[in-house]
């Protein structure tokens, strides 16, 4: 019988204990204590540094953490991208064939269309200044 570990970071709230924790390889955006914004799949070193796309990162360094994943970038980004492209479309058409009004509602059309250009993440933001505490663990299978 084959024993396997899998590597993750650990992230605990100092004050509740609360505990969350995020497998090796998977896609993380982060903001480092000098200001750099990193994201991408991370793989562990060690103890004390992983890799983004190449780029060694002290876990002391990580200032904000969050996780990434790509179906919820692509499918929030494609739907405001898609609607506002619509919203846009529908306003100018009735501003131009129906009433000048109907031109209103290209502003929120081209709202929609820059917030899914700018690609939001709704997931939960863990900061170091707010009481979490990052680590490399390793669970034996």
């Amino acid at each position: 019988m084959a024993i396997s570990q899998n590597s993750f970071i650990k992230i605990t709230n100092l004050s509740t204990n609360k505990e969350k924790v995020i497998k090796e390889n998977r896609r993380i955006k982060l903001k480092t204590s000098d200001g750099r914004k990193i994201k991408g799949r991370f793989k562990i070193e060690n103890n004390n540094n992983i890799f983004i796309d190449n780029v060694r990162i002290d876990l002391n360094d990580i200032k904000e953490l969050k996780r990434n994943p790509i179906l919820l970038s692509i499918l929030s980004s494609g739907f405001l991208i898609y609607g506002g492209a619509i919203t846009t479309g529908i306003g100018f058409i009735i501003g131009v064939t129906v009433n000048p009004a109907g031109f209103w509602l290209v502003i929120p059309g081209v709202a929609m269309i820059y917030s899914g250009i700018k690609s939001p993440n709704i997931n939960r933001n863990y900061k170091r200044d707010s009481g979490w505490k990052f680590e490399v663990i390793t669970i034996s299978n």
